[in-house]
């Protein structure tokens, strides 16, 4: 509806130009004989007149489609810059061209002045006309949508291009309830300065003291290309403001000119990381997967999900989701469905534990690689259900493993975590040991087995942010267990192009770990979140200690001491060399595992110390 409105009212002013235009050259003819004859009408000869009237229709009909040719008719004037105005004098030139040749060819009598005074106040009339019009545009009262919205005072941070293109957007634009007051940019040549009329107020460093100078209740970051370190540092001196924060998705927009008051998004979590974005090398990925049939094992998970998104932008032969949970794998099936239409998609409701059915799913499709990211990963869930989290995990690795390993497959990715460094829980342990379970089948196969170990990931199922970000909707309290409980963090499409780069460096029998930058303290990015609410912690939201979970660790670690860190072509991927148990050995203790968690024996945890000796937990009673 609004668009109808929209597209309704510029027919109108469309049409308001063309009569206009109309009314401007019959004016103009006249005007051009007038000052010819030194503005003394009497002096005009009729013969002039009747042949400029003979002439009109055609001229207004010429004209008209020239304008129209030149878009004159279809411009947004209301944001029309120096080009649309050249179009004008271009139009406008050509147009009195053509008059000129249509008089002379019919040999009709009138002044040689008379086309360059015709030219000169018609270009002047149409240039007052859709001036007029921009004008009147720019001041237009607000629209019944918005009567009664109240206009939010803004802050607006970079007095740049992007900045530039926001700000007079939002002056502008009669449904966008914001009011930009005050500017705030780095450059100190800009200080002092007006852009579109709204002062630039200072740097950064006076953020907060403009914030109560203005009452601003907004403010919008609109710099694409800042450093990440810089927009870290700018946004945690917003958030002291207790102002909603917005922000410029980056770079690309600006490529693309898509900066526009639509394009900003609320502060995430991820731009108060304050590190440099992970670039992947996107080439290497491309030569290992393009024409491939390709396997995701957990597809429909947070992880799997996205493995599955970006594998389908490299052209695989085909791709095949596996996954247990039918409300997940419909989801991303729907999804690639419609974001790559050309892709050969099977998606497969099992669970990896059935190896009859894994067997015949490889036998069928036959694949080329393989990404295992079907876990159950909550601690506390495994810790009650220890069976389960050796079953699936452990088990679930080694079907998938061995049937790599008789198929043929190329190459096999396995997806692990920081918990299976020196583990105290189930979960981690169970990890550890479908690391073991690669190094394992790598030694028994051609195919080439790799694992990819990483910290957590923002936003993932059942991770911390979607629950403060519960919790801060339902009005707290937010939970923490410790105050001093810190992780390493990435985004899940970082940690995906990581790991899909680390699978083609490999060459069977490593475990790749991601560098995942600087630890972040739980607390800290609890009380950033209820901030970045419009919120004060401990004021408006509180913050609850709940104490460490069973099997919790204060601090997740990526190396165990003795395993050497090697570089690889990408300074965030290394290669661990952790310790690798003999063949035979590995085999009595995992068929000794395979008894214990089939058969429900209570004292499993003592069966997985014995493949994973640093691992420690509790003794259950």
């Amino acid at each position: 509806m609004k668009k109808l409105k929209i597209i309704i009212q510029r027919k109108k002013w469309n049409m308001i130009l063309g009569i206009s235009d109309i009314i401007m050259m019959i004016i103009a003819s006249y005007l051009a004989l007038l000052t010819r004859f030194e503005f003394y009408p009497s002096q005009i000869a009729s013969i002039f007149l009747k042949n400029a009237a003979k002439y009109m229709p055609l001229n207004l009909f010429c004209s008209i489609v020239i304008f129209m040719a030149y878009r004159l008719y279809s411009t947004q004037w209301k944001y029309a810059g120096i080009s649309d105005f050249i179009n004008v004098v271009k139009a406008v030139v050509i147009a009195a061209a053509f008059q000129l040749i249509g008089i002379c060819m019919l040999q009709w009598e009138i002044p040689r002045s008379y086309y360059f005074l015709y030219l000169v106040y018609l270009l002047l009339g149409m240039f007052f006309i859709r001036l007029l019009v921009r004008l009147i545009q720019g001041s237009e009262p607000l629209k019944v949508n918005d009567i009664g919205k109240k206009k939010v005072p803004v802050m607006l941070i970079g007095a740049g291009e992007a900045g530039s293109i926001i700000l007079n957007e939002i002056k502008k634009s009669t449904y966008v309830t914001k009011t930009i007051r005050c500017i705030i940019d780095d450059d100190p040549a800009k200080k002092g300065t007006y852009l579109s009329g709204i002062p630039v107020v200072g740097n950064r460093n006076t953020i907060l003291r403009n914030a109560v100078k203005f009452d601003v209740e907004e403010i919008i970051l609109a710099i694409p290309t800042i450093e990440p370190k810089d927009r870290k540092d700018i946004l945690e001196i917003c958030k002291q403001t207790g102002c909603r924060l917005s922000i410029l998705p980056g770079l690309y927009q600006l490529i693309n000119s898509e900066v526009t008051v639509s394009a900003l998004r609320e502060v995430e979590i991820e731009d108060l990381l304050g590190r440099e974005p992970v670039k992947a090398n996107l080439p290497s990925i491309m030569s290992y997967v393009k024409d491939r049939v390709v396997f995701v094992t957990g597809g429909g998970g947070s992880i799997g999900s996205e493995i599955c998104r970006q594998i389908a932008r490299y052209q695989p032969k085909k791709l095949v989701i596996i996954d247990n949970y039918e409300n997940n794998a419909y989801e991303i099936q729907m999804e690639l469905k419609r974001t790559h239409p050309e892709l050969d998609l099977k998606v497969l409701i099992v669970s990896v534990q059935n190896h009859l059915r894994i067997h015949n799913i490889f036998e069928d499709y036959k694949p080329d690689i393989v990404f295992h990211a079907a876990a159950h990963k909550h601690v506390p869930l495994m810790e009650d259900s220890p069976h389960d989290a050796i079953k699936n995990n452990v088990f679930g690795t080694f079907n998938i493993a061995k049937e790599a390993g008789m198929s043929g497959v190329k190459r096999m990715v396995l997806i692990s975590t920081d918990k299976a460094v020196r583990p105290t829980n189930i979960m981690g342990a169970s990890k550890r040991i479908c690391e073991m379970v690669i190094q394992y089948m790598n030694s028994l196969y051609d195919t080439e087995y790799v694992a990819v170990r990483f910290g957590n990931v923002l936003g993932s199922n059942g991770s911390v942010v979607p629950l403060f970000k519960k919790q801060i909707a339902n009005g707290g309290p937010v939970t923490v267990t410790h105050p001093e409980i810190i992780r390493y963090f990435m985004t899940i499409p970082e940690a995906v192009s990581l790991v899909l780069e680390a699978g083609a460096y490999a060459e069977g029998g490593e475990i790749f770990i991601l560098d995942m930058g600087e630890p972040v303290k739980i607390l800290d990015l609890a009380k950033n979140m209820i901030r970045l609410s419009g919120l004060t912690p401990g004021e408006d939201i509180e913050i609850q200690f709940t104490g460490l979970r069973p099997g919790e660790k204060l601090y997740e670690e990526l190396l165990i001491d003795e395993e050497n860190k090697k570089e690889t072509k990408n300074k965030r991927i290394f290669i661990g060399s952790p310790r690798m148990m003999e063949t035979e050995q590995f085999s009595e203790l995992i068929a000794e595992l395979d008894h214990a968690a089939f058969s429900e024996d209570p004292n499993i945890r003592e069966v997985v110390k014995k493949l994973v000796p640093e691992y420690t937990y509790k003794q259950t009673k």
